[in-house]
């Protein structure tokens, strides 16, 4: 009962706090600024928040911190909306919405796609945001408890999860994981120092960026796909809200994708050093494993974005609990709140909470309040994001180019990322003809630099003793699963194989 009530009178704190005229105001400015640059191709919360950083000297500590959050929770919505109309991500981890969500906006239920975005993102922001209020002293402890023996067992549940993500033979879907791992290790070794894979060229110190990745395998193919075509012909898309809404059917086909992605999200948010799109994109590859029908994956499957948005939003929730309790950042952008606490004079750490309780509770209530605000600002909106299917292709892909261009540029201010943006397109479009899964080959390169490092820790800390893995529950139940994992993924894969064998013997006695 005394756990009730100091929870409430918490509750009650934020809310005197985030509900003032001020830091509405400024919640809605950071939402609205955060959509509008997440929908630019490259861009995202990042970019944003860098550039609002300096003019947080002039802010309240509360509002400062809010409208940075508003920032991130409405870059990270409006970067879905790029990749499902356009086919180009708005930031790395919106690429796995292109898989199934543009198909479905060629297929003329682009409406439909962002409705349910809207509605998997508000639901996975509310688990993450409740998890959060509940449980953030609790769940910062046990993501101490990983070390990197736990890490590193997990990065392989995620490689070989990756790796049986393709439609076809597995032994595709291991090639583009192994491929991604190479592209990984490209850049300078954290331990020696020794320039890996870099061939001479300083550009390459640094090892490949992911941003340039994407959007040459997602924008600049799609462009090259596109321009190969005598023709292309256009759905027409329906603009009224009754065409948007969701069927009974793609209702009965998300819920439980909504459900698991936001668990997902929250496990791998609340872990530090796991972002950059790879819960979203482990969120795609458990959907369409579990799916009965997973060659419907890659073509307008509903799943394919109801489980990932609800995994992605539910990890930006739960990405604040090791910055706010710890003061640990998960990634770049937390980095970059943290930062911002310092320019108010405050201690990143485990005195926010104690020190300063309307600050992190206001913070807390605000999530709610720019959630309720991004819902009520898109989906009113979702007609006019649709329209611009109707911008003549002539116009829409140089526009597409120049915005990949400047977004990618922009991150680091290199023309290199240029040419490996263009490489990477002329790739994709290469995968695309040879029916190659491009999924493996982005979570590949995710996974495998903090695998590798992860992998050298612990066997530096055990001194080469591989039993260190077997001896920690965490890390042998996640070695448990991803054998268990490959060995049904051979199995289902050699059945397949014998059943399309039987059908063709079949055919040839007919």
């Amino acid at each position: 009962m005394e756990l009730l009530t100091a929870f409430m009178a918490n509750l009650s704190l934020g809310a005197h706090e985030a509900l003032t005229c001020t830091n509405l105001w400024y919640c809605f400015i950071g939402v609205f600024l955060g959509c509008l640059v997440g929908v630019l191709p490259g861009l995202g919360s990042l970019i944003a928040i860098s550039l609002l950083l300096p003019i947080t000297y002039h802010l309240p500590t509360t509002g400062a911190l809010i409208m940075l959050a508003g920032v991130y929770f409405g870059a990270d919505y409006g970067g879905g909306t790029c990749s499902i109309l356009l086919g180009v991500p708005g930031h790395a981890a919106a690429a796995v919405d292109v898989l199934d969500g543009y198909p479905m906006a060629k297929q003329g239920r682009g409406g439909v796609a962002l409705f349910m975005k809207s509605v998997a993102s508000f639901w996975g922001s509310a688990v993450g945001i409740v998890l959060l209020m509940l449980f953030a002293p609790l769940l910062a402890e046990a993501a101490l408890k990983f070390g990197p023996a736990e890490y590193c067992a997990l990065m392989l549940l995620g490689l070989v999860a990756a790796s049986t993500v393709g439609q076809g033979s597995p032994l595709k879907g291991v090639a583009m994981m192994v491929l991604g791992l190479i592209l990984g290790l490209i850049g300078t070794d954290v331990n020696s120092g020794t320039m890996r894979f870099t061939f001479d060229v300083p550009e390459l110190s640094d090892g490949l960026g992911l941003i340039p990745i994407a959007m040459g395998l997602f924008a600049i193919t799609e462009v090259i796909k596109s321009a190969g075509q005598a023709s292309v012909s256009r759905v027409e898309q329906k603009f009224g809200l009754r065409d948007q809404l969701p069927t009974r059917e793609d209702w009965r086909r998300s819920w439980g994708p909504m459900l698991r992605g936001s668990g997902l999200g929250a496990f791998f948010g609340a872990l530090p050093g796991t972002s950059g799109g790879m819960a979203t994109f482990l969120s795609y590859a458990m959907e369409k494993r579990l799916s009965r029908t997973p060659e419907r994956f890659g073509k307008g499957a509903i799943e394919g974005i109801a489980g990932p948005e609800a995994c992605n939003n539910a990890g930006v929730g739960t990405a604040f609990i090791p910055t706010l309790t710890l003061g640990i950042p998960g990634d770049a952008i937390m980095a970059l709140l943290l930062a911002a606490l310092t320019i108010q004079g405050i201690q990143p750490g485990p005195q926010v909470m104690s020190g300063h309780p309307e600050l992190f509770w206001g913070l807390i209530v605000s999530f709610w309040v720019g959630n309720i605000i991004l819902v009520i600002l898109n989906i009113p909106l979702i007609g006019m994001w649709v329209r611009l299917l109707s911008i003549p292709y002539p116009l829409l892909f140089p526009g597409i180019v120049l915005f990949t261009c400047v977004g990618v540029y922009s991150t680091q201010n290199n023309v290199f990322d240029l040419w490996v943006l263009l490489a990477f397109g002329l790739l994709g479009y290469l995968m695309m003809l040879l029916r190659l899964e491009v999924v493996p080959l982005l979570l590949g390169f995710i996974l495998g630099p903090q695998f590798e490092e992860h992998l050298r820790r612990t066997l530096l800390l055990s001194r080469g003793d591989f039993s260190v893995f077997i001896e920690r529950p965490i890390a042998a139940t996640a070695l448990g699963v991803s054998a268990l994992l490959f060995v049904w993924t051979l199995a289902s894969y050699l059945r397949r194989r014998d059943r399309m064998a039987a059908l063709e013997e079949a055919k040839a006695a007919g």
